[in-house]
């Protein structure tokens, strides 16, 4: 295999970024920018769901690609949980990255065509060891990978447990919780790896106030990371470690089954999220429908948005088009179709749809909902 130990690995601050948090985060304040008339009936149409969800108690789940991050709509994203309007946010693992890099340097995204090149893409120390070690760090102490990353963000430090600490207690829990144990003794392989001194660890954000996975550590909305192995950045730093990796975002993956799990009568939303959204949402909602039928009852009466820049001259709600049609071959579209409920394709910008959804839910509803 290949050893990344033997990497040459610099500073994140050696790093030029194409983004800078101060100048492109979105104001949720701000007048949205404009939709296209179906777009912009379709997002009236989604707030007045969601209004109609939060008032009788159903939840609300935002799924969302990264460029949702790298946008800037992370203040957007915190208004929306902090009004109560969504209960349950959802990423991927580079979403959850370009969170982190915006509240640590309040700049984020890499030249990947020269940097590849160079071969310095993705290989950069604080994101490496700072996000692989939280996740380790939270995966001993029963976090969620999205729940971790926020814990860091909002609190800035890292506590970090002694080797002979780590050594009594995967002994002990051998026996009778040998994921306990496992977990411990991860961490333990990367504390002496590394020779990390115990103890508390200070990780200063002084961007912190635009990270959407601080704000829901802080407000105790879940914010769930699915990440898949290789696809980020953080997998080329030696503190990566799977086993940890893999506690966490399972422990997010059943975080957010629970949330579709309600979701009888709630509004499930899909914003640029084309593979991760469609396919975690799939799985959640066949075993939330195996546990609704042995109850008696069938899950139902969701309403399903799906936000993305893809043309589809399909209307949805008349079912799946046949193969000769182009609109077939939309996977996310496709994917949703089958999941029951009600669905509603918009092609749209995710800045115009989030902030125009927003401005709506605020117009609509005058007092907020509580979370």
């Amino acid at each position: 295999m290949l050893d990344r130990h033997k990497l040459r690995i610099r500073p994140l601050g050696d790093r030029a970024n194409k983004l800078k948090i101060e100048r492109d985060a979105v104001d949720p304040d701000a007048e949205p920018l404009p939709l296209a008339p179906a777009a912009a009936e379709g997002a009236e149409e989604v707030a007045g769901r969601i209004l109609r969800a939060r008032r009788a108690g159903r939840p609300v789940v935002l799924a969302f690609g990264a460029h949702t991050i790298k946008n800037g709509l992370a203040p957007v994203l915190i208004r929306l949980i902090e009004r109560g309007w969504v209960t349950h946010l959802a990423t991927n693992g580079a979403g959850i990255i370009h969170d982190w890099e915006f509240a640590y340097q309040g700049a984020s995204s890499e030249d990947v065509r020269g940097n590849v090149a160079r071969g310095e893409f993705g290989i950069w120390e604080d994101t490496g060891f700072t996000i692989n070690l939280a996740l380790a760090i939270g995966a001993y102490r029963g976090l969620g990978y999205g729940e971790a990353i926020g814990q860091l963000i909002e609190t800035e430090r890292l506590d970090i447990p002694s080797a002979e600490a780590l050594t009594s207690e995967a002994a002990a829990a051998l026996a009778d919780d040998p994921e306990r144990a496992a977990a411990a003794a991860d961490l333990l392989g990367l504390v002496r790896r590394f020779r990390l001194t115990p103890g508390e660890r200070r990780v200063p954000h002084p961007f912190r106030r635009y990270s959407a996975q601080a704000a829901a550590y802080r407000l105790h909305v879940p914010f769930t990371g699915h990440p898949m192995i290789g696809h980020d950045i953080i997998y080329n730093h030696p503190m990566n470690h799977g086993g940890a990796l893999g506690r966490a975002a399972l422990r997010d993956f059943l975080s957010f089954a629970h949330s579709i799990n309600q979701l009888d009568d709630g509004v499930y939303l899909s914003v640029g999220s084309s593979v991760m959204s469609p396919m975690i949402f799939e799985k959640a909602m066949s075993m939330a429908q195996n546990l609704h039928l042995q109850r008696g009852a069938p899950l139902g009466g969701h309403y399903i948005a799906v936000v993305d820049l893809a043309q589809s001259s399909w209307d949805w709600a008349r079912g799946e088009p046949p193969q000769s049609d182009p609109a077939y071959y939309l996977r996310f579209c496709k994917t949703f179709n089958r999941m029951g409920g009600a669905l509603r394709y918009l092609s749209a910008d995710n800045r115009a749809f989030l902030t125009t959804l927003t401005r709506q839910l605020e117009r609509a509803a005058g007092a907020p909902p509580s979370a």
